[in-house]
């Protein structure tokens, strides 16, 4: 069984600062009421982890900060996303 490294990834975007963290699959606890979730990450706001996208370990560093440039600009700037 692996271990999983948790990853951080800072960004600034906006003139505003930003902070993201990796955290490994969870299944699902119906006692709690929590969904399962895979690998994600999560941007971290005010002690609260809000869901981003999924992770994909591996994933190049470049495109990675464009899908979370593309996030922020969707869903906390409420601007149109992208279209390649």
């Amino acid at each position: 069984m692996g271990t999983y490294k948790v990853e951080q990834y800072r960004l600034t975007h906006e003139d505003r600062e930003f902070h993201f963290v990796s955290y490994d699959a969870r299944p699902a606890n119906e006692r709690r009421g929590e969904e399962a979730f895979p690998q994600m990450w999560f941007l971290m706001n005010a002690g609260r982890r809000i869901p981003v996208i999924p992770q994909t370990l591996g994933q190049d560093p470049d495109e990675l900060e464009g899908l979370f440039r593309s996030w922020l600009d969707e869903h906390v700037f409420g601007k149109a996303a992208r279209t390649a």
